[in-house]
């Protein structure tokens, strides 16, 4: 018998099966965003224990976004060259190391670079992972990798920042116990990786692809371009709840309860989620364009719960723009994936995660260094406006698309 025989049986037994592989895939990406949301809660703890400016805590905040972006340009389609495995194992071993890092962190500039380096990780994951989600679906289920590559961001991000929340209100060692159990999760997601089978064949041009660059095919373009404006807008609310409400609720509406922080920054992402699932059966186009009118209106009904200090129309505010980001982020994906080839998939979705994190990471900075100067009301109150004009500009780019798609 030859030793590619006996070889052949020994890998397949190393591979899981494909609904295994496919579930453990959904969770790890998930977790990645979980951990993304973790430490929403815990930033205005360390700004109390640590006596840093208001302007470092919403730096601490963006640089995720700052370094996801920066995985994203540069290894954004490193996966459409070297296969899905080895891409998602390096970036949830990277993830583990930041979990780690946070544990430890002595310090803010500790957890500026656990952010950065967390931050990596989900860039160079997170379009790996968009993809093969749709490729380790089985064959009946492939439109769930599609939907799930949408929620699962939106989902992660709340549920991480609401259990960190109420780690923070009911156990004295928040920041060990939340981050000690995302490095468990985040080692078994790195096993569930290595264990999986491979969903691309490997091509020639890696060191190429590590150019800095994203790729929107032709086909997509309308699409991609018309979408770009509904992202700024729905990913600047999703920043205005998970950056900055802590610091609303505590100066504004005079309330410091972690879970109250972790519950409010759960609501948008959660609704998010929500809605990318429940709409996931109607045509794309037209779901991108009525989220962005959720945007809008929940923007509008965000402003007014913080200018009048009226907690519950803070909250009605965040569900209803949390289902337009929802609405608007699953099907900007839905709108755009079919049109790219497998090839293309990876670097079409980083050019996607791309803008939706420039405008999550780089608003919550400004937001922040305004703080200072106007006020956190002031800077608030521009602030969901400035989300109202992308909107508006968002469903005039929307309407000059066919509803069909």
């Amino acid at each position: 018998m030859s030793t590619a025989t006996l070889e052949r049986p020994l890998a397949a037994r190393r591979t899981l099966p494909a609904g295994v592989a496919f579930t453990g895939a959904a969770l790890a990406f998930a977790s990645l965003y979980l951990a993304a949301g973790a430490p929403t809660p815990l930033l205005v703890l360390f700004e109390h224990e640590w006596g840093f400016a208001p302007w470092v805590l919403t730096v601490a905040f963006a640089a995720y976004a700052f370094g996801l972006l920066a995985a994203l340009v540069v290894a954004g389609s490193l996966s459409d060259h070297v296969g899905r495995r080895p891409v998602l194992i390096g970036a949830l071993a990277v993830e583990l190391a930041a979990m780690l890092m946070f544990v430890y962190a002595p310090g803010i500039g500790w957890v500026i670079a656990a952010r950065v380096v967390q931050g990596l990780a989900t860039g160079a994951a997170s379009s790996a992972f968009t993809a093969a989600l749709v490729e380790l679906a089985p064959p009946a289920h492939k439109r769930l990798g599609g939907i799930l590559g949408a929620v699962a961001p939106a989902g992660g991000l709340g549920l991480g920042a609401l259990l960190t929340g109420a780690a923070v209100q009911f156990t004295h060692h928040a920041n060990l116990i939340v981050f000690t159990s995302l490095a468990v999760v985040m080692a078994l997601g790195t096993a569930t990786a290595a264990l999986s089978q491979e969903t691309v064949t490997p091509a020639p041009g890696a060191l190429a692809s590590l150019r800095p660059r994203v790729s929107v095919p032709r086909p997509a373009r309308a699409d991609f371009l018309a979408a770009a404006p509904a992202h700024l807008a729905s990913w600047m609310f999703a920043a205005l709840f998970m950056g900055l409400s802590p610091s609303i609720l505590r100066d504004v509406f005079h309330h410091s309860s972690g879970l109250l922080n972790g519950a409010t920054a759960f609501l948008p992402p959660a609704m998010a989620a929500t809605a990318a699932y429940a709409l996931s059966r109607y045509p794309a186009r037209p779901v991108v364009r009525y989220g962005t009118v959720g945007v809008l209106l929940g923007a509008a009904v965000t402003l007014l719960g913080i200018a009048t200090a009226t907690l519950p129309l803070l909250w009605l505010g965040g569900l209803i723009g949390g289902a337009g980001f929802g609405s608007t982020f699953s099907g900007a994906l839905r709108a755009v994936g079919p049109l790219a080839q497998p090839h293309q998939r990876a670097a079409l979705f980083a050019a996607v995660f791309l803008v939706a994190y420039l405008s999550f990471g780089g608003a919550a900075v400004i937001a922040g260094f305004l703080v200072a100067p106007l006020g956190l009301l002031t800077t608030a109150m521009w602030y969901g406006a400035a989300v109202m004009v992308a909107a508006l500009a968002a469903l005039a780019a929307q309407l000059r698309l066919s509803p069909q798609l």
